[in-house]
C-alpha cells in the first residue's frame, strides 16, 4: 500500500506491506534508528513517538495507519539552525543533566512521552509525572532521576529555569583535583 507521512519535518511517500509496524517502517524504511524496537507488544514504551503531537507506541500502529500523519521521533525532537538538530529539547537536556538514563534503551520513549505529558500538563506534580510515564518501562534507574528530569524540564519550559541538583551541580569530592 502507498503511504505518505511527514517524519521529523520531511515528507516521505513509500510502498509498505499492510502488516508492517510503524516502528519497523521508521527504522528499516526511513532510517530513523533512534526509535528502538523493544518488545513489539506495546508493553515497554521504548518505541514511543509523537503522531500528530500525541505520544504513541509505534509498535502498536501499522505504517498504513500513519498515512497522512505528522510524526516526530527522538531524532527530530532537537532543533537548530536549518534543522541541524544542534539544540536539544529541554526534556533531552534535563535527562542528560539529571542523569535520567543509564543504559539508554528506554530513553527515547521516555523523552517522547515526557514531551507529550508536559504539553498536556506544564506544571505536573511528582505523582502526575509517575502516572504520565507509567506505560514506559526502565530496568536501570528506579525512575527517581527520570522523574527529576521531567520536573526540571517542566520548570525550564515554564520559564522558571531548570531545577538544581544535577550531577554536574555536585560539589567536588574532598581531595579531588582537576
Amino acid at each position: 500500500m502507498r503511504v505518505r507521512m511527514k517524519v521529523d519535518g520531511v515528507t516521505y511517500e513509500d510502498d509498505v506491506e499492510p502488516r508492517k509496524l510503524l516502528t519497523h517502517h521508521l527504522r528499516e524504511g526511513l532510517g530513523r534508528v533512534g526509535t528502538p524496537i523493544g518488545c513489539d507488544t506495546s508493553n515497554c514504551g521504548s518505541c514511543t513517538v509523537l503522531i500528530d503531537g500525541d505520544s504513541v507506541k509505534s509498535c502498536s500502529v501499522l505504517a498504513v495507519q500513519a498515512d497522512g500523519a505528522d510524526i516526530t521521533t527522538i531524532q527530530g525532537l532537537a532543533t537548530g539552525p536549518e534543522g541541524t538538530g544542534a539544540e536539544w529539547h529541554p526534556v533531552q537536556k534535563a535527562f542528560q543533566q539529571h542523569h535520567g538514563l543509564q543504559c539508554g534503551y528506554c530513553t527515547p520513549g521516555m523523552v517522547m512521552a515526557a514531551v507529550d505529558l508536559l504539553k498536556r500538563n506544564p506544571n505536573p506534580t511528582e505523582d502526575e509525572v509517575r502516572h504520565g510515564l507509567e506505560g514506559n518501562l526502565c530496568r536501570c534507574t528506579g525512575y527517581q532521576n527520570i522523574v527529576k528530569s521531567v520536573l526540571s524540564a517542566a520548570s525550564e519550559l515554564r520559564g522558571d529555569g531548570p531545577i538544581a541538583g544535577s550531577f554536574q551541580d555536585a560539589p567536588e569530592p574532598a581531595g579531588a583535583s582537576a
